[in-house]
């Protein structure tokens, strides 16, 4: 998404999920930012295209999804030309999806656990897994997989991001296998190291079974696992987590 000119990101603040863990919790569950009119977005996505970026990447946008089609509409008779990123949590409604078919060029979701209850104690949100799996099915369906131009910049498609979880890699394994089996071989994965304890997790009791970095060690077992559901589009750019 970056290439040589950057993706040009607007943040909402806000999020549907409430997880315990969040590295951007001081924007996602506490009151940041400002209101802004269709108009005044649409003007954001017109300067970043103007100061060359790859692509407008909307980042946590999954609860003002209407406002984002507004937006949209506006800075498109204006001149908007480059492509749409949806950046989410993969916590999205169908309903919403739908409102994206054809506006949307690139899904970005996260899909982070796979066991509900596990959703349920860390995200709030038990349902999260089955509501990431329809979400992820509806993107492949409206873009299919990631296709790049000669320039490695992504033009359309879904690009999967992994957050590896400290002792969670059945949850890993069984995400993987989902995409192969469900989505496609060819889906493009991010597989990731950043998980390190924020928020309510440090010092708490109540989580220390995530308390800590992933390691090296699991982190070669995540991509193992990868490999061995058949995925092989990875985003290689891994940071080296604590010796195992």
């Amino acid at each position: 998404l970056r290439g040589t000119r950057g993706s040009g990101t607007i943040f909402f603040a806000f999020c549907n999920l409430r997880c315990v863990f969040c590295q951007n919790w001081d924007i996602s569950q506490a009151p940041s930012g400002g209101e802004a009119s269709a108009d005044e977005i649409a003007d954001l996505m017109l300067q970043l295209q103007e100061a060359g970026c790859h692509n407008i990447n909307f980042v946590t946008p999954e609860h003002v999804a209407p406002q984002v089609v507004e937006a949209i509409a506006a800075a498109v008779p204006r001149g908007l030309r480059i492509p749409i990123v949806y950046n989410t949590s993969g916590y999205d409604s169908l309903a919403s999806l739908r409102l994206m078919d054809g506006l949307v060029d690139i899904y970005m979701p996260d899909f982070k656990l796979w066991d509900p209850a596990a959703a349920r104690r860390l995200m709030r949100a038990e349902d999260y897994p089955a509501v990431a799996r329809a979400a992820i099915a509806e993107m492949h369906r409206q873009v299919g997989v990631l296709r790049v131009g000669r320039d490695g910049v992504a033009r359309r498609g879904v690009l999967v991001r992994h957050l590896v979880m400290p002792g969670r890699l059945d949850d890993s394994a069984k995400i993987f296998g989902w995409l192969a089996e469900e989505l496609s071989l060819d889906t493009y994965l991010n597989v990731m190291a950043q998980y390190r304890p924020q928020h309510r997790v440090p010092g708490n009791p109540r989580y220390h079974d995530i308390d800590r970095r992933p390691t090296s060690a699991e982190m070669a077992v995540a991509y193992q696992s990868a490999r061995q559901a058949g995925l092989w589009r990875f985003d290689d750019r891994r940071p080296c987590g604590p010796p195992a």
